[in-house]
């Protein structure tokens, strides 16, 4: 039997945070511009395996095998941002599963690495930051293509009603006794949205007057488990009719933040933390009796690339691996594809759309990608030539050197090649899309 006060336990399980085991809260003060209102930084890397997802990871699971869903040695698998993977990797090894996680390369390495270090079998995809139910080589899709065997279970974290329900049962009653039920704010960054949904329900079946304020980040961001207001609609269990307040922060805002969390309040908080923070500040007033709870979801280790690309200051000096130092060949030629990214051989999605809208005749688009994945899911219009293919079907490409040509693959890294190739063979109007199909989908525009 688990005995929270002396702390010590038969089993790791047995450490889930709940109303009894609650995580901490800590009020804070040097970033808090406030005279009365009190604000509280509810520290979810206290959960056993390090994030908030814990709550989540655990309760579908218990859920699923409640309904008899999952058998002895049960294969699961899980499209992941890297928090949810990894507390189903440990979970799985607490009750002898397997987990296979399909993520984005976008997702910051340290998580990738530990996700393998957990056990987790990771399959590294060209996908969003967040996975993308319409990309067609993206996690959920992977994911799906594993779950339709007969082996392997899919617990979903974007559509299960366990993941909000793990909130409702653990986060929402922690937060109500910790402030003795004076809580007038709850607030939290929105990802698969069950943090704020079910903490929404909890509370408010608790007192319809507390305030839920739902943090979203803007358009292009990279805050590695959170949703901009357009891929939000990804996720079945988002609700804004639900939250009294939907809130944007910018990435300046939330890696600014998380700086001075970490410098002035000595408090390990990763980004997704300081982006639920600002939005808070953005919305809460300073008010007599006001009590202010933000989640932090997990702490500040796994973003380490993350840091280093927004305060470059920081970035650690590299061993050089001299068995591994390119020849001058190989050099130049990564020196022509790294110059070649450049505003005349590439385009942007936003004014390739408008370009498409206006001209007459429309650009060329060739899709250099194998036929199986242009098949899936490529830009209206596009006609495909495989990379591997250009030059022996160089007899379907216009005679007329001058014609307007885009390349476009899965990021635009592929195309890259694919333009020079062109380029090479004289072409004189060919560019590169940046962002390629999946970009294109995930801004809404027509694909086939």
């Amino acid at each position: 039997m688990a005995n929270h006060q002396t702390r010590v336990y038969e089993d790791t399980v047995e450490m889930l945070s709940s109303e009894e085991n609650p995580t901490p809260m800590v009020r804070l003060h040097r970033t808090v511009p406030f005279e009365h209102t009190k604000v509280y930084g509810k520290l979810e890397w206290y959960n056993p395996f390090g994030a908030v997802k814990d709550r989540v990871a655990a309760n579908m699971i218990r859920d699923a095998n409640e309904k008899g869903l999952l058998v002895e040695g049960q294969k699961l698998v899980e499209p992941t941002s890297g928090n949810t993977g990894m507390g189903l990797a440990m979970m799985s090894n607490a009750k002898g599963y397997t987990l296979s996680t399909p993520l984005s390369k976008a997702i910051p390495a340290e998580k990738r690495v530990m996700l393998r270090f957990f056990g987790s079998n990771v399959e590294e995809l060209d996908d969003s930051l967040c996975p993308a139910p319409g990309a067609p080589e993206g996690a959920i899709a992977r994911a799906m293509d594993l779950a339709a065997q007969p082996d392997f279970h899919m617990l979903n974290q974007y559509e299960n009603e366990a993941n909000l329900e793990a909130h409702i049962r653990t986060t929402g009653p922690e937060i109500w006794r910790q402030t003795e039920g004076k809580i007038t704010h709850f607030v939290a960054s929105l990802g698969t949205c069950g943090t704020i949904t079910g903490n929404t329900r909890f509370l408010k079946s608790k007192n319809p007057n507390i305030k839920t304020i739902a943090v979203h980040p803007e358009e292009g961001h990279d805050i590695p488990g959170v949703r901009s207001l357009k891929q939000l609609k990804q996720t079945k269990l988002f609700h804004p009719e639900e939250y009294d307040t939907l809130v944007g922060v910018s990435n300046e805002e939330a890696y600014a933040m998380c700086l001075r969390l970490n410098r002035e309040e000595s408090l390990i908080a990763g980004p997704s933390a300081a982006l639920a923070f600002v939005g808070a500040l953005k919305v809460v007033k300073d008010e007599p009796d006001a009590v202010v709870v933000v989640i932090f979801p997990d702490n500040v280790f796994k973003y380490a690339s993350s840091f280093e690309k927004h305060f470059p200051q920081f970035k650690a000096a590299r061993a050089v691996d001299l068995t591994a130092e390119p020849t001058p060949k190989e050099q130049l030629l990564n020196k022509l594809v790294s110059n070649s990214r450049n505003p005349h051989n590439t385009c942007e999605i936003g004014a390739f759309q408008e370009e498409l809208e206006s001209t007459n005749p429309q650009p060329m688009l060739i899709d250099v990608r194998p036929a199986n994945v242009y098949a899936k899911q490529h830009v209206a219009g596009a006609v495909n030539i495989p990379m591997a293919e250009l030059e022996s079907r160089r007899h379907e490409l216009p005679a007329d050197r001058n014609v307007n040509i885009v390349t476009v693959c899965n990021r635009g890294n592929m195309s890259i090649s694919g333009m020079l190739y062109l380029q090479s063979l004289g072409y004189r109007n060919v560019r590169s899309l940046n962002g390629g199909t999946i970009g294109w989908a995930a801004q809404g525009l027509p694909t086939e």
